[in-house]
């Protein structure tokens, strides 16, 4: 991995998360993956390390800081063909004097050769937390990094000396400008397509097909809800129902959820290159990503074989206010439990059950809105008056 200096590179900024797909997207394909631009250090002469990684509902969080400094939480993020740092943490942490600044991980120093700074302005209010930086496919290009979803860890291995031994199968990987690719195949209303989606950990969501895809193919679903509850940018204008089965290597899941994106970007390269899959499809797979040999592995765990539970609750529900602890509904859909609960669009969220919004996360909410059970007691303040009401969970599709 290389040595980096920090500066703006307004190109580079295009390339953070779910902006950076948008952009990169409309490339042709290349079997390589994206150059090695910066080193890996193990600690200790090793060539391995376990990192502290945050898995929140199934996204990953890694803990770094940048010259031994502040730890912040960088976003891992495949979509992302290179590594960036948000400019107000950039300035917080005094980046704009660092010449060649290096990115401190448990066990293992990165080194850069370029770090971009990349804001996410609507991050905080869509996941409850803010937005410090993302490692994208630079990081990942100098590292084998092995994640286990069902336990939520991390390791990073040396490329040279890391043989997979593992009970996976091997996917081919090629690249759209720095981001990976593999083949893949789904069954929706009753035909069977092969097609390529682009590999994203930074997508909540399990497969989200592109719409001018879906338009060549005359795909469409038979039953499906707005996906405005799931936290991704322009999901207000998206679809989200069932695909009949989804096939990654020789793993098939069945009735999985699938978003159908109206915003996503024309794809003019490639008409194979289909949508993406997101976290909440990696979740139920250890997944090993070695770019060196062009390979990613998959390894059902055992959360292969559960169920994806949409958002039942029919609520959009942002994060804002003081430590993002204050949950105001922005959207209440008809015919939904939100709305049968008599919920309003400006309701704030006190609390659930007796516990209080602030001992909660924005993601810790939307979790209980995809259980079934008995009904949520919620405390709501609308025109600074708090009442009661009762969301009774059922399924939308």
């Amino acid at each position: 991995m290389k040595r980096i200096g920090i500066h703006i590179l307004p190109l580079l900024v295009l390339c953070c998360g779910w902006a950076a797909v948008r952009s990169a997207l409309a490339q042709s394909h290349s079997p390589e993956p994206p150059p090695a631009t910066c080193t890996a250090k193990f600690a200790y002469g090793g060539n391995a390390a376990e990192i502290p990684a945050d898995f929140i509902d199934h996204l990953v969080f890694v803990p770094a800081r940048v010259d031994q400094g502040e730890p912040s939480l960088f976003q891992l993020n495949t979509a992302a063909p290179t590594s960036s740092i948000d400019p107000g943490r950039a300035r917080a942490l005094g980046l704009g004097r660092v010449t060649t600044p290096v990115l401190n991980l448990s066990g293992v120093d990165i080194a850069f050769s370029q770090f971009a700074e990349s804001s996410r302005p609507d991050f905080a209010a869509r996941y409850g937390r803010e937005y410090r930086g993302t490692l994208g496919n630079d990081f990942l290009a100098s590292v084998v990094a092995d994640i286990d979803y069902a336990r939520e860890t991390m390791r990073l291995y040396d490329p040279s000396v890391y043989k997979y031994s593992g009970r996976g199968k091997a996917l081919r990987v090629t690249f759209v400008d720095g981001v990976p690719v593999v083949k893949s195949k789904m069954k929706v209303g009753g035909r069977s397509i092969d097609a390529d989606f682009v590999v994203n950990t930074a997508l909540d969501a399990p497969v989200l097909i592109y719409d001018k895809y879906a338009q060549a193919h005359q795909l469409s679903l038979p039953k499906s809800i707005s996906a405005a509850s799931m936290p991704i940018e322009g999901a207000e204008n998206d679809a989200i129902g069932r695909l009949d089965r989804f096939q990654i290597g020789p793993y098939q899941v069945q009735a999985s959820l699938v978003v159908f994106s109206k915003d996503a970007p024309p794809v003019s390269h490639d008409s194979k290159l289909a949508g993406e899959i997101g976290a909440q499809m990696l979740r139920r797979f250890g997944v090993v990503f070695d770019y060196s040999r062009r390979e990613i592995y998959l390894a059902p765990n055992s959360e292969f074989n559960t169920d994806d539970f949409e958002d039942m609750s029919g609520l959009t529900v942002i994060a804002g206010g003081p430590n993002l602890k204050r949950f105001e509904i922005t959207e209440v859909r008809p015919n939904t439990p939100g709305a049968d609960a008599g919920l309003r669009k400006g309701d704030i969220i006190e609390g659930v059950n007796g516990d209080a919004a602030a001992d909660m996360s924005l993601m810790d909410l939307r979790k209980l809105f995809h259980q079934l059970g008995p009904p949520y007691d919620l405390v709501i303040t609308r025109n600074a008056k708090s009442f009661h009401a009762a969301l009774q969970m059922h399924r939308l599709l």
